[in-house]
Order: C-alpha cells, then structure tokens, then sequence
C-alpha cells in the first residue's frame, strides 16, 4: 500500500476521546498522521496525547505566526491523502456543508482539494433533526463521504443513532476508500437497482416491505467512483442521488422491470432492490371496511427482474443478485443463485435491523462457493463489492 498520509480533524464531543483509538490503529496500520485539534476538542483530549501518538506536532490555531507565515493551512490541506472529521459534530457538518471556514480545521476543509471523510458523532435528535439531514446530503452531494453514525446509549442517557462509529469501523472505511482507488470501471455502464417496491392495494394503501435504499445507493456511488456509468433504478426512497449517477424513480416491480429493460445494454447488473414477489388487483376506489370482512386480497405474481435479465438477448456480462433471507441463508442464497442463472448472489441475513440500518454481513456465493465478510458499514460492503467486480471484470 506505501505509507498513506491521513489528515485527522478532531471536532468536540465525548466522543473525542476514540480518536486516539483511531490514531493508535492508522500508525498500527502503516498510515502516516497528522492532526488538528478543534478548540472544542481540545476540551476533551489535549495536543500532548494526539502529539504522541501521531508522533507528529498537533495544530491547533489559524493564528500561529511560524506556521501561517508559511501558509501552512494550505499545506495541510493539501499534503494529505485523505482528510478525515472524526468526531464529526453537528456544528462542523453544518460549516463544512455551509463553506465557512472561521478556524483552523473548517479553513482547511474549504482549501483542501483532497478526498473527506467524516464521521459524525452527536446527541440523537441532533442528528435526526432536518438541518442536520440537510447538511449530510449537501456533504454527500459534495462527494464528501459520511459514515452512518452507530446506535446505541450515549453519554447524555439518551438511546438512538448518532454515536461515534468504533475506530475500528472508521478504519475500515479509510482501508476501503484507498481500496478503491482508480478507474477500474471507466467505459463500462453498470446497472443497479435499489430500495423497495410499493405494489397498491387501492388508491392509499399498498404492499411494501422495509428496504432503505441505503445498500444498492452505496453500491452505484462506489461504481461510480471508479469510473463507471451508473443507472441507478431506484424504488420510493427518500435518498439523495450518489454523484455521477444517473437515476430512474419508479414505485412497483413492473414499473422496475421496464426500466431495467430500457436501460440495456449493461456490462453489469447489480439487483440489489428488495422487489415484491406478489401484488393485489389494485381497486380503483378505496376499500372500505363495512364493504368486505374480511377484506379479500388476491394476489399474483409479479415479473422475476433478475431472470428475465439473465435470459435476456442482452444480457450483462456479469450479472448479480441479491438474496435477504430470514433463515437458511446460505442455502436458500445457493438455490436461488442455481434458479435464476446469474453470476454472482449476495445474500445477508435480514432478520434483525439489517434493511434499515447501517451495518450488513455479506456472503458472496458464486458456482465457485461461498465467500463469507466480516460485518461492516453498507459503504465498506459496497466498496468491496466494487473491487471484486473490478478484479471479476480484468
């Protein structure tokens, strides 16, 4: 890999203290790192300890003399491989989303022509609130990446998302950003499918299931940033666009396999939608409760996108599926992998907080067996599988 230089930007919070953890495991890890201390985080941990551990000086003002009369927040910002905000607070999204650099750590933000990664860290309704929401997809749409903060209890006595990932975590989605460096995909278009179908009963109920999107949206920004064309067909999600991508919004599995169909030719496919198996003859009118008890729902079956793509004319090259099971994984990931004719299954086990949350434990089963990943955030599955098709395609 060669010594990496990572630029670590340390907001204020609780949280602080992993980012001595982290450094511990960057210079374990063979990267080079320096750091910039917020005054908020200095409150937290002091320069001495970041100093020790780096084993490099720790900046912490705009204002120092020595340094800036060498304009050395233009040389940090651009001497660095990757910069990365951890913790990431609500107030620093906020500037970085917003351009103001009054600081030392947002001046370099502003000035850096560098890959940023950022992983937030905030009280519960913080990041739930919507300028927070803003704020991320504004950085996403930056190409900024941001990690999906952890769930768990938080120093404040409160429960929910919004803490610092582990700074084994953050490490790994530092591995994978140099991971997948390059051009791998350039002049190939790639077809990725995400999110759910919503399949109407009537005109205001319908058929869903609990997808995110968060997955196969992952999957087409990491496709997208080594080079390839991305149609990114997308169920009703409220996600924001990946960078580079084109995308389609449809609601049912018809409306889905059509515009698969029209966006062919592809040299791969990945299917990651959870698209319904059945739908109802929709009423036109809304069914009321005194007209049918109980109710009846027929059902029929809706069109298998992933088979009729593998016996399409136009096949891809390499096609992929993916399989959400509740039980029997890996079983059912091979009978599926043997009935639908594709290249490659991805199967996870969805019986926990899997389709709406941040993390996911893949099996890679293909006709040559099972490859099994430890659990990591969607981005790392996502970069992952990325390389993988890379290494497929060469």
């Amino acid at each position: 890999m060669g010594e990496k230089r990572i630029l670590l930007i340390v907001g204020g919070g609780i949280a602080a203290y992993k980012a001595c953890e982290l450094i511990r495991l960057l210079r374990k890890g063979g990267y080079a790192v320096r750091c910039i201390l917020t005054a908020s985080g200095a409150h937290f941990v002091t320069p001495m300890t970041l100093a020790a551990l780096s084993e490099h000086p720790v900046y912490t003002s705009l204002w120092d003399l020595k340094d800036e009369a060498e304009m050395g927040h233009i040389q940090l910002s651009r001497e660095a491989d990757l910069v990365v905000v951890a913790p990431a607070t609500a107030n620093l999204m906020a500037k970085m989303a917003a351009g103001i650099a009054d600081d030392l750590a947002t001046t370099v933000l502003l000035a850096t022509d560098k890959p940023v990664l950022a992983a937030p860290a905030m009280n519960v309704r913080m990041w739930q609130h919507a300028a927070t929401a803003r704020n991320v997809a504004r950085l996403r749409a930056d190409a900024v990446t941001v990690l999906s903060p952890d769930e768990g209890a938080m120093a404040c006595g409160e429960f929910g998302p919004g803490r610092l990932p582990e700074p084994a975590a953050i490490l790994a989605a530092i591995e994978s950003h140099f991971e997948s460096g390059g051009d791998g995909l350039a002049g190939l278009h790639i077809l990725v499918t995400a999110g759910p179908t919503h399949e109407p009963i009537d005109p205001v109920r319908y058929i869903a299931n609990r997808s995110s999107g968060k997955q196969g949206f992952a999957i087409a920004a990491a496709v997208a940033r080594l080079g390839g064309r991305v149609t990114l067909v997308a169920g009703p999600v409220a996600l924001e666009t990946p960078a580079g991508v084109i995308r389609i919004d449809v609601e049912t599995a018809r409306e889905m396999a059509a515009a698969v169909e029209a966006a062919l030719p592809a040299d791969v496919a990945i299917m990651v939608a959870a698209v319904a198996d059945w739908r109802s003859n929709a009423a036109p009118l809304k069914i009321k409760k005194q007209d049918q008890s109980p109710a009846p729902l027929a059902l029929v079956q809706n069109p298998d996108i992933l088979a009729a793509l593998a016996n399409n004319a136009r096949r891809p090259q390499l096609l992929i599926g993916f399989a959400a099971e509740t039980d029997h994984v890996l079983d059912h990931a091979k009978a599926k992998l043997d009935r639908k004719g594709c290249d490659w299954i991805i199967a996870n086990d969805v019986s926990g907080n899997v389709m709406g949350g941040a993390h996911n434990t893949v099996h890679l089963v293909t006709a040559l067996g099972v490859e099994s990943w430890e659990e990591l955030t969607k981005e790392a599955v996502a970069v992952r599988l990325a390389k993988r098709i890379v290494d497929a395609l060469e």
